[in-house]
């Protein structure tokens, strides 16, 4: 158990912005939720799963939506607590600690908000490693665990419950609802007991957000390269260096689809780049090779500062760095890849591992 404070906060903000791979929502969004909670209420309890009894209720608490809704449609800050509230009341039972469902700019501070709102702990637990477009795609959905009961909530205080067969139709309904609800809505999801998340969980994902953070606050301080303390906290692979020469970006179905053109500096002169995301990056490769595909995670940093650049926020003439990271061991099994895996989102490729890929320096076929 440790208290969270200022800093500590800044640095997850900047860590879950990376390991969101451009999703998750607006880092400087989230961060400003969390340190108003903060400010208001004081610090903030964070657990480690081992703290937790087996018999707790613990509740996952997040946004969905698209996040280039986000830009004009901010939270206000009261959402996500009045989804926690409708949730204890539906299934009459009070939520011990909440945690993050993934990792992201907002959806990594979200719960920080809400705890110091609630005064409830935050679980240093999370049910992706990085963040996914849809809600099925967790680590906790590989064992079986239910996403619902699970209840939305939206700025104008419209509160829904839904109890859904399997967490397919959890996403099929909640994805409809949030675009009635504007785009965006927050969210109560994936109650379960302390044990199952010890077991189902990808633990110590603030831990290992907030030491990203601190690495490249204290690069800049000390004027060393960034990205390469990014790399070394990671196991992450540099995958290329470049310019952004064009967006193409819409909001569509609740999510944010698009590519990213990348033209070649340095080494990489005379390779273009094509970043394909829904929310996150899925999948980057050149016009001759295949660089990095989902579940692995991709991440844009700017190339002098090293922090992370959200889809929403890739911009033309843009220096970035592309890099790549090895996803958690459970996204590389059968059911890993077939849950979010690059043929689930109708990529016509196979998963090979990003060292792999880089290693090989593989041909697009």
């Amino acid at each position: 158990m440790r208290q969270l404070g200022k800093q500590e906060i800044e640095d997850i903000a900047v860590g879950a912005a990376l390991l969101g791979t451009g999703g998750g929502g607006d880092p400087y969004i989230g961060k400003l939720m969390a340190l108003q909670a903060f400010e208001e209420f004081g610090p903030i309890t964070l657990l480690s799963v081992d703290e937790i009894p087996d018999d707790a209720l613990v509740v996952a608490s997040g946004g969905m939506g698209a996040p280039t809704v986000l830009i004009e449609k901010i939270p206000s800050g009261q959402e996500v607590s009045k989804a926690f509230k409708g949730l204890e009341k539906y299934m009459g039972k009070e939520v011990f600690a909440t945690y993050p469902i993934e990792a992201g700019g907002i959806n990594s501070m979200l719960p920080l908000a809400l705890a110091a709102q609630l005064g409830l702990p935050v679980v240093d637990v999370d049910g992706m490693g990085r963040a996914f477009p849809e809600l099925q795609m967790t680590t906790f959905y590989l064992d079986g665990i239910s996403a619902t009961p699970m209840v939305l909530a939206d700025e104008k205080n419209n509160v829904t419950i839904m109890d859904t067969i399997d967490n397919s139709w959890t996403e099929r309904i909640a994805r409809s609802v949030t675009v009635q609800k504007g785009g965006s809505a927050t969210c109560a999801i994936y109650p379960m007991t302390g044990k199952n998340l010890k077991e189902s969980g990808i633990h110590n994902i603030l831990k290992l957000e907030e030491e990203i953070g601190r690495a490249i606050r204290m690069a800049k301080e000390a004027n060393v390269d960034p990205v390469k303390e990014i790399l070394k906290l990671t196991s992450g692979l540099e995958l290329f260096i470049g310019k952004v020469m064009d967006v193409n970006r819409k909001t569509e179905g609740g999510w944010a689809r698009g590519t990213a053109k990348i033209e070649g500096l340095l080494q990489y002169k005379g390779e273009n780049l094509e970043l394909s995301f829904q929310n996150e990056h899925l999948l980057a490769r050149t016009q001759d090779r295949l660089l990095c595909v989902t579940p692995d995670l991709i991440a844009v940093v700017d190339s002098e500062t090293g922090l992370p650049i959200t889809t929403e926020g890739l911009r033309y003439g843009a220096r970035v760095v592309v890099i790549g990271m090895p996803c958690h061991p459970k996204w590389r099994t059968p059911k890993g890849i077939e849950t979010v895996g690059p043929r689930y989102f109708r990529y016509d490729v196979d998963y090979t591992p990003v060292e792999e890929l880089v290693e090989k320096g593989s041909v697009v076929k």
